[in-house]
């Protein structure tokens, strides 16, 4: 079975996807669309988290994805929107991984260029979000009422 972890946005407190790894070089294989390979399906993943992917081709795919690349700290070093099936996006030999997400995943997430992705287990984005919570001071805002005309 396919090992799947949780993708979150450090920068922006914005939780992307599941994902299923895809350590292989050639496995750009679309997300949880028909056709997709029965190890990632299993996997019920929302995106692919691909390692040393020499390119990303959306030929045969039905739907359009949403791609993030990243460096070895897993900053966004560039976004794809909306990438279209039978498009072809050229080679990024300065990323160290990509991310491959169901469309419309960046604008959600509001996730840009720059931003840092905690990548790891589903229990521990639990006890960092945890962690996020207790550290921060939530003020309540002073709710001012509309006027009516």
């Amino acid at each position: 079975m396919t090992p799947t972890v949780c993708v979150f946005n450090r920068t922006r407190e914005s939780f992307l996807c599941l994902s299923a790894i895809a350590a292989g070089a050639l496995r750009t294989a679309p997300l949880d669309f028909p056709g997709l390979r029965p190890e990632f399906t299993a996997a019920r993943a929302d995106g692919i988290w691909l390692m040393q992917s020499p390119g990303v081709y959306t030929v045969g795919t039905v739907f359009p994805v949403d791609l993030l690349y990243l460096d070895r700290g897993n900053r966004v070093i560039q976004l794809v929107e909306h990438l279209d099936p039978l498009q072809i996006v050229p080679v990024r030999h300065h990323s160290s991984s990509l991310l491959k997400v169901r469309t419309r995943t960046v604008y959600s997430s509001r996730t840009r260029v720059g931003d840092e992705l905690l990548i790891c287990s589903p229990e521990e984005v639990e006890a960092y979000w945890k962690e996020i919570r207790t550290q921060k001071v939530w003020t309540q805002q002073e709710v001012i009422p509309c006027s009516s005309s």
